[in-house]
């Protein structure tokens, strides 16, 4: 088996990219926004150091999942890189990175790219799973700065 599957979604969402970082590694923050399509609640346990490790259950009507990994890389607010291993990876270790590039206009490009998934369901759950979660912080982003306003 080769770790030939991977996915990469991105988003420009209107906020800093000092904020967004931050949105991942906080772990109310990450609860109120990481819920792909059909979970109705996020339980995240975060240790936001390299090594530290983290902790996220998604619960939807039926069931629970939980997906766990450790910081490799933090680099506010550039790049976090973190393992993450769950039943859709078959508790494998897969790494995500995430970087964060700035636009002129103070918007922010947030990437994912994941490697090391088993199979190709594996892959487009992870690509739908992480493009709604990049809505939800676009949508958890733009609540903050109508909130502020």
């Amino acid at each position: 088996m080769t770790d030939e599957y991977s996915v990469t979604v991105r988003r420009e969402i209107a906020a800093a990219a000092e904020d967004l970082f931050d949105a991942w590694l906080d772990a109310q923050s990450l609860g109120s926004w990481l819920r792909p399509s059909g979970i109705r609640e996020t339980r995240a346990e975060t240790d936001p150091r390299v090594d530290g490790t983290f902790r996220i259950v998604m619960v939807d009507d039926e069931s629970s999942t939980v997906h766990t990994g450790t910081y490799r890389e933090i680099d506010r607010p550039r790049r976090l890189v973190f393992t993450w291993s769950s039943p859709s990876t078959r508790f494998r270790d897969s790494i995500v990175t995430v970087t964060f590039q700035p636009s002129a206009d103070g918007s922010t490009v947030v990437e994912i790219h994941q490697v090391g998934l088993p199979d190709e369901e594996a892959r487009a759950s992870h690509h739908a799973g992480w493009s709604d979660a990049l809505r939800e912080l676009d949508r958890a982003a733009h609540d903050r700065t109508s909130a502020g306003s």
